[in-house]
C-alpha cells in the first residue's frame, strides 16, 4: 500500500447528490434513531415510534447489539489475529466504528464497509478515517446481492481473499426475510472466505417475547420494512459448518461480557443472540 492510499477520495466527495430517499424508512436510520442519533427522519422515526409503543424494550437491543459488535471486534483482532474485516450492513457511523476498534489493536487493519442506505453513503467519510498503516473502503451494495459485493474492484483492491477475513453480520439478517433466502445468502458469503476466517453475527429474537416482536415486526411490516424475528435454532443455522468460539450463541449480553454490559438488563429486553465461528 502507498502512503497516500489512506487519503484516496471519499465516496462523499463525489460530485453526484444523494438521494436520501428520505420519504421512507430504512432499517440503518431506525437504528439511529433507537441508539439516539440524530441521522434520521420523520418518516424513521414514526417507524421506531410506532415500534417502541408495541415494545417499549426497543432501545435496548441497539445498544446492546453495539456493545456485542465491539467485543466481537477486539476479540478478533486481539485474539484471532485478524486483520481484514468486511462489515455488511455497516449503518450510520457511530463511534467507535468498526475501523476504530480494530486498527486501536492492529493499526495495519482493513475493513471494508458495506451499505445500502444512501444516507450511510453521505457520511461514509467518518467511516473511511483509517490509520495510515491500514484501510478502509465503503461499498454501496445490498447485502441480497452477494455478487456485487464479492466482484466490487473496492472489496478486491483491499481485501486478501488468500488471508483470513472477519465477516461482520450485526443485526442485519432479521432484515431479511426468507423469501430473500438469508441462509443461502450467508452460506455464498462464508464460502469466498479462505480458512481461517470468522463470522460474526447478530440477530434479534422472539424467544423471550413473541408477542411483542410480531407486533413490532408487523408495524414495520406496514412502514415498508421487512423485519423477521427467528427463534434461536434457526439463527444457529447460520453458522453450519462453522465452530462457534465460547461460548457459543448466546444473548449478546452473555458473550464475553466485560463492565460495560448493564448488569440490570434482562433476557426479555435484550432479545438478541449473538456469536462468533471460525471457518476450517
Amino acid at each position: 500500500m502507498s502512503g497516500a492510499d489512506w487519503m484516496k477520495p471519499k465516496p462523499d466527495e463525489a460530485h453526484e447528490p444523494v438521494d436520501l430517499q428520505t420519504d421512507r424508512p430504512h432499517p440503518a436510520r431506525v437504528y439511529d434513531f433507537l441508539l439516539g442519533g440524530k441521522d434520521n427522519f420523520p418518516a424513521d422515526r414514526g417507524a421506531a415510534e410506532a415500534g417502541l409503543r408495541a415494545n417499549p424494550n426497543s432501545r435496548i437491543p441497539p445498544r446492546e447489539n453495539r456493545a456485542f459488535l465491539r467485543r466481537a471486534v477486539e476479540y478478533l483482532a486481539r485474539e484471532a489475529g485478524i486483520r481484514q474485516f468486511l462489515d455488511i450492513g455497516t449503518g450510520i457511523p457511530t463511534s467507535p466504528n468498526v475501523h476504530e476498534v480494530a486498527q486501536a489493536i492492529a493499526p495495519d487493519s482493513r475493513i471494508v464497509y458495506v451499505d445500502n442506505d444512501p444516507i450511510v453513503l453521505a457520511h461514509a467519510r467518518a467511516l473511511l478515517t483509517s490509520k495510515p498503516e491500514g484501510r478502509t473502503e465503503y461499498i454501496d451494495a445490498d447485502l441480497r446481492d452477494t455478487r456485487r459485493i464479492l466482484d466490487s474492484p473496492q472489496l478486491r483492491e483491499v481485501i486478501d481473499f488468500d488471508q483470513p477475513v472477519g465477516l461482520l453480520l450485526i443485526a442485519i439478517l432479521h432484515f431479511v426475510g426468507d423469501a430473500d433466502e438469508p441462509y443461502r445468502i450467508v452460506q455464498e458469503l462464508v464460502d469466498a472466505l479462505p480458512s481461517g476466517s470468522y463470522l460474526a453475527l447478530s440477530h434479534l429474537t422472539g424467544d423471550f417475547d413473541p408477542v411483542a416482536w410480531e407486533h413490532v415486526a408487523a408495524i414495520y411490516a406496514r412502514q415498508g420494512v421487512t423485519m423477521q424475528v427467528r427463534p434461536h435454532a434457526d439463527i444457529a443455522r447460520f453458522f453450519t459448518g462453522l465452530e462457534l468460539v465460547d461460548p457459543g450463541l448466546p444473548l449478546v449480553t452473555k458473550w464475553r461480557p466485560d463492565a460495560e454490559v448493564s448488569p440490570d438488563v434482562t433476557d426479555t429486553q435484550v432479545s438478541v443472540y449473538g456469536g462468533v465461528a471460525r471457518k476450517a
